[in-house]
Formats: structure tokens, C-alpha cells, sequence
């Protein structure tokens, strides 16, 4: 019996993943990158800084959502 081996497939395969896995850890580093903004204009509002950082939370949250859709799109593609 022989087993052939499409690389081109394989290939398709590797690079598609790397791709992924490159796009979710950008993404969520830039959502990190936007809490610690958040937090560094809180502090700097003080007390009386009630809307410091709303526009870094709504993006920070943003980005979580992403990577959470794109992880439970492909455990989806896995279980599938």
C-alpha cells in the first residue's frame, strides 16, 4: 500500500495556521497595550476622573471579543 503526501496541501495548512496564530496575538497584545493606557489615564484623572480610559476599555474589550470569537470559531472547526 502507498501513502502520498500532498505538500502543497501541508503547506496551505502550516501557513494558514501561522497566519492565526500571528492575527490572535497581535490582537490580544493590542488589547493588553489598551488596558495598561486605560489604567495609566485613570491615575492620571485621579478621583474625579470618572470617563478616563472609556475609549481604551471599549477597545481593549473589543479585541478580547475578537480573539474569543476567532479561539471558539476553531475549537467549531476542530469538534466539527
Amino acid at each position: 500500500m502507498s501513502m502520498t503526501i500532498k505538500w502543497a496541501a501541508l503547506a496551505q495548512t502550516a501557513g494558514a495556521s501561522f497566519a492565526i496564530t500571528v492575527a490572535v496575538v497581535t490582537v490580544f497584545s493590542l488589547g493588553v497595550l489598551a488596558l495598561s493606557r486605560r489604567e495609566a489615564a485613570v491615575q492620571a484623572a485621579g478621583a474625579d476622573g470618572g470617563s478616563a480610559g472609556k475609549g481604551s476599555l471599549a477597545l481593549a474589550s473589543l479585541c478580547f471579543a475578537a480573539c474569543a470569537g476567532a479561539v471558539l470559531y476553531c475549537l467549531t472547526l476542530i469538534a466539527g
